[in-house]
């Protein structure tokens, strides 16, 4: 039987203290080899400050990093074999494309024809080719962030660290450089470890997520599992939107105490002709409809008292025809096995159950109205 492959890296009970600040409180991760990994989570939630750990940019207060099975806590950064892409990018406006590509090399004092095919080699990769001879004040900002990446990539470090690198691009470009990332990332077949605050971009790239909250790691999953069976009520809430029912709301809506979540696209209106054979969960009142283009959400106050979101996708009507039903009264119906519930761990009913992990924020805030 053979051995389990060594991790490209583990953090074994990482801590890091600013005086009385708790930034990374207690992290144990394994990222394999190969992997786009991406560690989500609101800003101060301790997702960069593991990053810089991992990078040697940071020491830990406590814990230890190991990068391929080997312990590098008390390395400096050019002696750990990985790099990093920040979001400002950091080119030198006053090299061309070929220099900003070939500068680690040269500090390295790598030979001067080899610096010229490998950074060469790395703009192809990054879809590049023919922009060497151009200054960075040439680019846009996807051509920009691309250069970075060669510049890391040129290295052939064995982890690449990408500390929010896209945060500065227009959503447009955003969503294309996600996609443009996930194949680079494939084709070198190195390890990605990418730190966002966007579930979004999270959930499109990755192969596993951490989702940080308060210095800790609330679940380790794949997207889809994150999504569909949240461990705690953060996760539920901060991946995508969520309606939790707790309380007084859990026992007027499910007939139940704990802590429930139901995703907004697995509610049906009955008025809509949707239900099929589910029968009537609650009735309530539409308080506000948020247009959004390819889909509306609707805030539905049911008559226990909650509030729950309803996700449509805008196929048929227009968009006075949506924000013309506030007021309208609804029927709502799911089917049970979409209730995931969040006290035993985020197992949904009748499905298989997510790592428990500790539960730790309120529901988000509905959100705002068109006007």
């Amino acid at each position: 039987m053979s051995e389990p492959a060594t991790p490209a890296i583990r953090l074994e009970g990482i801590a890091k203290h600013f005086g009385p600040v708790t930034a990374v409180d207690g992290v144990d991760l394994a990222i394999e080899d190969g992997e786009f990994f991406s560690m989500l989570g609101p800003s101060g939630s301790g997702k960069t400050t593991v990053l810089r750990m991992v990078a040697g940019f940071e020491a830990p207060t406590a814990g230890r990093i190991l990068l391929g099975g080997q312990d590098v806590t008390g390395r400096p950064p050019h002696a750990r074999d990985v790099n990093t892409v920040f979001q400002d990018y950091a080119l030198f406006p006053h090299m061309d494309v070929q220099a900003n590509v070939e500068y680690g090399l040269r500090v390295k004092k790598v030979p001067k024809a080899e610096r010229r095919e490998r950074a060469l080699a790395a703009l192809e990769t990054v879809r590049l080719a023919g922009y060497a001879e151009r200054r960075p004040g040439q680019l846009s900002g996807g051509q920009r962030q691309r250069v970075a990446l060669a510049r890391a990539l040129v290295n052939r470090p064995k982890v690449l660290l990408l500390d929010e690198p896209l945060g500065a691009l227009d959503l447009k470009l955003r969503r294309e450089m996600q996609l443009e990332l996930k194949q680079i990332q494939r084709e070198v077949g190195i390890t990605f470890v990418f730190v966002t605050h966007d579930q979004e971009e999270a959930l499109t790239m990755s192969d596993r997520i951490a989702v940080f909250n308060e210095g800790r790691v609330q679940q380790v999953d794949t997207p889809a599992r994150l999504y569909e069976a949240p461990a705690t009520d953060f996760v539920a809430g901060f991946v995508g939107t969520s309606n939790l029912l707790t309380g007084a709301s859990a026992r007027a809506v499910l007939g139940r105490d704990g802590t429930f979540s139901i995703r907004p696209e697995k509610i049906h209106f009955g008025s809509d002709g949707e239900f099929g054979d589910e029968p009537v969960r609650a009735r309530g009142v539409v308080a506000a409809v948020v247009y959004l283009g390819p889909v509306n959400h609707y805030l539905v106050e049911l008559e226990g008292g909650a509030t729950l979101t309803v996700l449509r996708q805008n196929l048929h009507g227009t968009a006075d025809q949506a924000l013309s039903r506030r007021g309208e009264r609804v029927e709502l119906a799911w089917a049970d096995e979409h209730v995931i519930d969040l006290s035993s761990g985020g197992t949904p009913r009748g499905g298989d159950g997510a790592a428990p992990g500790p539960a730790s924020a309120p529901a988000p805030t509905p959100m705002k109205e068109n006007t």
